[in-house]
């Protein structure tokens, strides 16, 4: 019972430094600087005029700042996106094709870090674009086709600004800052109950026994040994902590930038427990249509994959 109590308790700190250090800043500032774009128009003019670029795809207009976020910001920027979505009347099929792009992207929290140790950028970049629009479209004309998703809402492509005659930009921004906490306190606990399930895993012994299990399967498209720990990790622990053990073994000279480049595809992109948990709490609407999303995005992820084995 002591070791099940260290846990959980071990695993509430992991959660909360997370939350206070990582997602609470970047929430508040994106959601604030999100809300006041909304109120002035820009988001509804930017996204009208780029959504026929990704319209055949199923991502609405909006869909393409969830995009710019996650590839240049962080993995749990989007959410703020998604947020706007899951209330301004997007179809829940539209939500759905957006959070598979956003799944199965490759987020910059990791991606510019790692270009240190020799992980291609542009390539990276690259295979995200084309996994990630597979996947939206699968998830849209596949797995989220059930009429009723096209929804409880009236959909349209243009998005209409919120009204705030009364509030100047510092009221508009502290609402978006308020919206932000909101989200990131309603991801603690599934937070906590994902690092909880991983930290079970440590301590059962289960990660080495998928390491054992994995490394002959790996073995089989030419990858070492040593690839099998950051990609375990990486779906268990999330891609923070696939980075530090992935760029540990570069050091130490257990992998190489090759071998990095090659599994990069399959081990870059926000889809692991906790990571799906963070991008489900953006809303009600968003956690609705998870289940056709992450199908999605598991297509868009298995492309990028391929395509890294195929150029390396």
């Amino acid at each position: 019972m002591e070791q099940i109590i260290t846990l959980i308790l071990d695993s509430g700190r992991t959660a909360m430094d997370m939350v206070l250090y990582v997602l609470l800043p970047v929430m508040v500032v994106m959601l604030a600087l999100m809300k006041l774009l909304e109120s002035k128009g820009v988001l509804g003019w930017i996204s009208n005029r780029l959504s026929p670029l990704v319209k055949p795809f199923g991502v609405p207009g909006l869909g393409i700042f969830a995009m710019l976020q996650i590839l240049f910001v962080s993995f749990n920027a989007p959410v703020a996106t998604l947020a706007i979505m899951d209330r301004d009347g997007t179809a829940r099929r539209a939500i759905a094709a957006t959070l598979a792009i956003v799944l199965t992207l490759s987020q910059a929290n990791v991606v510019f870090p790692m270009a240190v140790v020799g992980l291609d950028v542009p390539v990276i970049m690259i295979t995200s674009l084309i996994g990630g629009l597979i996947a939206a479209a699968a998830t849209y004309y596949l797995f989220a086709r059930d009429p009723s998703l096209d929804d409880d809402y009236s959909h349209t492509e243009h998005l209409a600004p919120e009204l705030h005659e009364k509030k100047n930009v510092i009221q508009i921004l502290s609402d978006g800052g308020q919206e932000g906490v909101r989200i990131v306190l309603a991801s603690i606990p599934l937070l906590i109950l994902a690092l909880c399930f991983v930290n079970l895993l440590k301590i059962t012994g289960s990660i080495e026994l998928l390491t054992a299990l994995l490394a002959p399967v790996l073995a089989l498209v030419d990858l070492p040994e040593s690839t099998v720990l950051p990609i375990v990790t990486k779906f268990i622990a999330g891609g923070t902590a696939m980075m530090g053990v992935t760029i540990d073994l570069i050091n130490q000279g257990a992998m190489t930038a090759t071998d990095l480049n090659r599994i990069a595809g399959f081990i870059i992109h926000p889809f692991d427990v906790a990571g799906v948990a963070i991008l489900m709490a953006a809303g009600k609407r968003v956690a609705s249509i998870a289940r056709a999303a992450v199908l999605g995005a598991i297509v868009g992820i298995l492309v990028r994959g391929v395509l890294h084995l195929l150029i390396f």
